[in-house]
């Protein structure tokens, strides 16, 4: 059979298919709102972008970070007419560093948007809202960050020491000069650690370095092989010149170079200190920390000699200043380590009615012995995987009120729409903004079930 010029067209089932949108392409884009994350949204083509860096009503010129079917992520380049919001980023890391995203953003319009974030989750995924919205808790947008982790790489090609944070949705390291968040004593140690780590004979062997500051500021070696002598020299001198602790960790546990070596942190209004080590959890705000402390314990409101039940409970960030003000604090983590130094502690503080368990906070509650005698209010301050299975026995216990802490409006919706069906009734929510100049929204909620 003759073939026609120009050959035979066939059209796909099922309709005409897109063409794919390839990585790195450039778009000029129209954005018409903020997502929950802080990025823009535009519409081209019947495909919804999601752009890093991006305000509502801006012209941008964007790149394609990733494209699957009708949605693209991209991030802002160039910004061709910009927002009355926008501010120029105060860290000259900011358009590349992954670790903050909204620093175009000014304050207020960043707790705005948590704010309506936590408002949405809870409207959509559990159908509430609360009696009363209280008021975000704040403290200062730099500075606050009191523990960081800074990812190393060494180039073997250019010979060069990469110190930093991961790349906005990548795996490469921004090398840092400088990182706004941090606490004083963590920004002023920055240049002589960079200036250290960069002179070492055998970088290789460098997995990661942590930094903690609290009563002791700390720098934490994570290495994949031996350190050489002259390295550990060298790591020993920086920490003496720099008045601070050094930590090394290979294959076990974080180990201090001086054994007598101490890290914790100060909870004034309660007259608590809590000790802990390089790998256990703690919150990286302290001001925040300490006003979401007080706001738990108003909420709870346990009178003395009450019975309180704090769970995932940690190193007693929460249970301690409880028993300060005299509730009986039952408390329960799944980690025994974290036990061990929350039950030493409450020892060191001079607390014996905190009591502190270990347990698998999957399995039944009834089961427990800790859990006999039932309780006046509960806190929870789960992972982000929430705390679903819990939630569903909370009836059981006895509990008029609950406090619940979470670091994901998307599990907190969930359970609270469990704690609703059992009867509960969603009496206030708001905002914690543990991590200013990031999207990520912490919040607390009050649950109290009629009597």
């Amino acid at each position: 059979m003759a073939r026609h010029g120009g050959g035979l067209r066939f059209q796909p089932s099922g309709g005409e298919r897109k063409l794919q949108i390839p990585v790195g392409k450039k778009q000029r884009l129209n954005v018409e709102r903020l997502s929950n994350d802080g990025r823009g949204i535009a519409f081209v083509e019947g495909r919804t972008w999601f752009v890093e860096g991006a305000l509502p009503g801006e012209e941008v010129e964007a790149r394609v970070l990733a494209a699957r079917s009708k949605v693209v992520e991209a991030r802002s380049e160039r910004v061709l007419n910009p927002s009355a919001q926008r501010r120029a980023e105060p860290c000259v890391h900011a358009r590349t560093c992954g670790g903050c995203n909204l620093q175009h953003l000014p304050a207020s319009d960043q707790l705005a948007l948590k704010q309506r974030s936590l408002a949405d989750q809870l409207a959509r995924q559990a159908g509430i809202e609360p009696k009363a919205w209280a008021p975000a808790l704040s403290g200062p947008e730099f500075g606050y960050r009191r523990r960081a982790r800074l990812a190393v790489r060494w180039d073997a090609g250019s010979q060069r020491l990469d110190v930093g944070f991961r790349a906005a949705v990548s795996q490469d390291i921004v090398s840092i000069r400088e990182c706004l968040v941090l606490v004083q004593p963590l920004q002023a140690l920055l240049p002589a650690l960079l200036a250290t780590l960069r002179a070492l004979e055998n970088p290789q062997v460098l997995g990661h370095v942590e930094l903690f500051s609290g009563f002791a500021d700390a720098v934490l070696v994570r290495h994949t092989a031996a350190l050489a002598s002259a390295d550990l020299q060298r790591l020993t001198d920086f920490a003496r010149e720099q008045g601070v602790q050094l930590w090394l960790q290979g294959k076990g546990l974080p180990q201090p170079l001086e054994p007598d070596s101490a890290l914790g942190y100060h909870l004034p209004e309660w007259d608590v200190q809590l000790d802990w080590r390089p790998g256990d959890f703690v919150q990286v705000n302290a001001p925040v920390n300490e006003a979401m402390i007080a706001q738990a314990l108003d909420w709870l409101a346990p009178e003395a000699g009450e019975r309180v039940l704090d769970l995932f409970c940690g190193l007693g960030n929460f249970a301690l200043p409880l028993a300060r003000n005299g509730a009986e604090v039952v408390a329960v983590e799944g980690v025994g380590e974290m036990v061990e130094r929350a039950r030493t502690n409450a020892v060191r503080n001079g607390l014996p009615n905190a009591h502190f368990y270990q347990a698998d906070l999957s399995k039944p509650l009834l089961e427990a012995e800790w859990s006999n005698g039932g309780f006046a209010a509960v806190l929870l301050d789960p992972p982000r995987d929430g705390a679903l299975e819990l939630v569903r026995q909370m009836s059981t216990l006895g509990a008029r009120r609950v406090v619940y802490v979470s670091c994901n409006p998307a599990t907190l919706s969930r359970d609270a729409a469990e704690l609703v069906r059992q009867g509960y009734q969603l009496e206030r929510a708001g905002v914690l903004d543990m991590f200013p100049q990031t999207a990520h929204v912490e919040a607390m909620a009050l649950f109290v079930r009629p009597v």
